[in-house]
């Protein structure tokens, strides 16, 4: 994981918390992540949801979303990692120059 930015200092190469919907709802993923000393941030099953917490996945959805609108990422074609990979970086660079470009007119 590459280091989190922000705060002065040695930069942080683990996260604080995790977040992450029912269907990871464990104790053996629970147990994992105290053991990394990671805040897991999970809703239990049968339980309400976390407050909030659909806020802040809705990023992660809106990405995988906007990277399956190229239909060549939503099922994984290529055999080598590296050429996927190239993929992921020039439609993550078509998402944000479209972006930017709407944004200017």
């Amino acid at each position: 994981m590459p280091p989190v930015a922000g705060r002065p200092g040695r930069p942080r190469r683990r996260s604080e918390a995790l977040l992450g919907d029912k269907g990871y709802d464990s104790d053996l993923n629970r147990h994992e992540l105290h053991k990394r000393r990671i805040l897991p941030v999970i809703s239990r099953r049968g339980a309400p949801n976390i407050e909030g917490l659909g806020k802040l996945r809705y990023v992660v959805e809106q990405t995988f979303a906007l990277l399956h609108q190229f239909k060549r990422l939503a099922v994984r074609w290529e055999r080598r990692t590296e050429l996927h990979d190239a993929f992921i970086s020039l439609a993550c660079s078509l998402i944000c120059w479209r972006r930017f470009k709407k944004t200017r007119t």
